[in-house]
């Protein structure tokens, strides 16, 4: 049995603290850059992420304000944290999205494997970290 690494993107984002963590902490704020949703920054909310493939049951795990933030996301055992750093008027921003199985493990949903899932997932981050939410914070 090998387990998946954790996916982990770092970037640096041009804006204080306090409007990336509004951008990554509230409901309105995720869908901008993510998916719709009617996510609530209180530990042990359950709320739904709607992705393309239907709604995703969700849970808040930890609230930090305004520095961690962390949520398991739909059935598989996934988790997905916020780490923020302040850097003056800059913010270093680590997504982290961890929980995958044994890279041959089908994930019942996408009805592939989890190696399969997790690089389309880690392409998929970096764009969304990269270019969606650096949009939705610099903006």
């Amino acid at each position: 049995m090998e387990t998946l690494q954790d996916i982990k993107q770092t970037v640096i984002y041009e804006a204080p603290i306090q409007k990336v963590w509004n951008t990554v902490s509230t409901s309105e704020g995720i869908a901008s850059w993510f998916m719709p949703n009617d996510f609530e920054p209180k530990v042990g909310h359950e709320f739904h992420l709607q992705s393309p493939f239907g709604p995703s049951p969700c849970k808040v795990l930890e609230i930090d304000e305004p520095n961690r933030l962390s949520f398991s996301w739909d059935t598989d055992g996934w988790i997905v944290s916020f780490t923020l750093k302040e850097l003056g008027d800059k913010t270093e921003f680590t997504l982290i999205h961890s929980g995958w199985k044994d890279r041959d493990t089908i994930l019942p949903k996408a009805n592939e494997k989890s190696s399969v899932i997790r690089n389309r997932m880690d392409n998929g981050w970096v764009d969304i970290v990269n270019e969606r939410l650096r949009k939705a914070v610099e903006g």
